[in-house]
């Protein structure tokens, strides 16, 4: 196993980030970076293997964040929160569904995996929530609200009780960051 330490300190940092999120400050993606590489190592000793490689999707993510973040401020421009029309979330959604059955199914034949179908889900669910982030795509706090419901389970049953605790309170800042982005859309239409 891993120790405990790693794991606070990983909370900590990504609480960190979340809250650096909704506040829309670049300097989220360095608190991202951190935990990321923290949680990789958690995930795997915990036998997470989708939510192992997910943190390196996260670290590559968090790059591209800071640098599209980082490029609009640089210009003094504002980087607009911007919607998916609905056959875009049905069509991402089928796609996730679709990615988390095949390599559920390849993880519980080829692993030792723990809960493949609902790791391959949460990760498949977080890289396109990720990626809504770094777009600043306004929807991306309720696809997050959903993937952290359900990995409050998953990682309650793996042992991983911070773990646990933190995607329970990230639904608590969600819902705030989600109000934020909400009005700062609605400011942008007036």
């Amino acid at each position: 196993m891993y120790p405990i330490l790693i794991e606070i300190t990983a909370v900590i940092f990504a609480i960190i980030y979340l809250l650096l999120a909704v506040k829309q400050d670049v300097r989220c993606w360095y608190a991202a970076i951190f935990s990321s590489s923290l949680y990789f190592f958690i995930m795997m000793s915990a036998n997470l293997y989708m939510e192992a490689y997910l943190q390196i999707f996260y670290i590559l993510m968090a790059i591209y964040g800071w640098l599209q973040w980082n490029k609009v401020s640089q210009n003094k421009s504002k980087f607009i929160v911007r919607t998916w029309s609905m056959t875009q979330h049905l069509i991402i959604i089928s796609l996730v569904v679709l990615l988390a059955y095949t390599s559920g199914s390849l993880l519980n034949i080829y692993t030792e995996a723990a809960l493949p179908f609902i790791d391959a889900f949460t990760t498949w669910g977080a890289i396109i929530a990720t990626y809504m982030v770094a777009k600043k795509l306004l929807e991306n706090w309720i696809y997050w609200f959903v993937i952290d419901s359900i990995s409050v389970i998953l990682f309650a049953t793996r042992g991983l009780y911070l773990t646990s605790l933190l995607f329970f309170v990230y639904l608590i800042i969600i819902y705030f960051g989600y109000k934020r982005w909400t009005k700062i859309k609605h400011e942008m239409n007036d």
